[in-house]
């Protein structure tokens, strides 16, 4: 199918294709599915260099499949481009700017991370990344753990800073005029399932799911799940 776009996944804050590691081997390979890096970039600082980037690196028309914060990015990147985004799966994020709330534990975390204290924000944040029942899986904490740390302070401060200020995307949901996939963990603590029904609700055509049993790391918690919805969509879509 060589007109069939690429469908790229992104990752949320500080994380790398681990979080994708029990989907991505499963999606269909004449999408040529890839993780995207963009926001690994020192250079960058903000969801709209991120999506910028992320345009740039990649040619050719996308299906962009963005979890937590790659969601974020993923409807700017409609918003910079939409005739290069084919298609939107947003998966445990939300269209919301930054609450004051959420501004201050932020900032709170970010005085940790410049003075290299990350266990002390990382470790306990298992509880709200994960449904109960899955922070209690020694080795799905450890791999969230693994590249959370491995990301460093710097990606640390830089990504948060980025999400903190990110825009309200809101705005333009309602002209996204391609397909759009919407998923969330019933126990998200972090994005709740709220976020996901009012992405959902301001897109014409939104096809919406939310998974019991799981938390914000959907990913990783319920990934036979999410890629069943996504090639599911995928192939409703037209693209498989």
């Amino acid at each position: 199918m060589s007109h069939s776009p690429q469908l790229l996944l992104l990752p949320g804050l500080a994380a790398d294709e681990r979080m994708w590691r029990g989907v991505l081997p499963l999606l269909p390979a004449a999408l040529r599915p890839a993780v995207a890096t963009a926001h690994q970039d020192v250079g960058l600082h903000t969801i709209e260099d991120f999506a910028a980037r992320l345009l740039a690196q990649h040619a050719g028309p996308l299906v962009l499949a963005g979890a937590s914060m790659g969601g974020m990015i993923a409807m700017e990147a409609a918003r910079q481009a939409p005739e290069r985004v084919a298609g939107l799966a947003l998966l445990g994020t939300t269209a919301r700017p930054e609450t004051p709330d959420m501004r201050a534990l932020r900032e709170a975390a970010i005085e940790l991370f410049e003075q290299g204290r990350l266990r002390e924000v990382i470790e306990p944040n298992v509880a709200f990344a994960f449904h109960p029942d899955n922070a209690t899986r020694p080795e799905l904490v450890q791999a969230y753990l693994d590249f959370v740390l491995d990301a460093g302070a710097s990606h640390l401060v830089r990504q948060n800073r980025a999400v903190i200020h990110r825009p309200d995307a809101r705005q333009h949901l309602p002209g996204v005029a391609c397909p759009v996939l919407v998923v969330c963990g019933e126990a998200d603590q972090l994005t709740p399932p709220e976020c996901s029904t009012e992405i959902a609700a301001l897109v014409p055509g939104a096809e919406h799911h939310l998974l019991p049993d799981s938390g914000h790391m959907l990913t990783m918690e319920q990934p036979e799940t999410v890629t069943r919805l996504l090639v599911q969509w995928l192939a409703r879509s037209g693209w498989i």
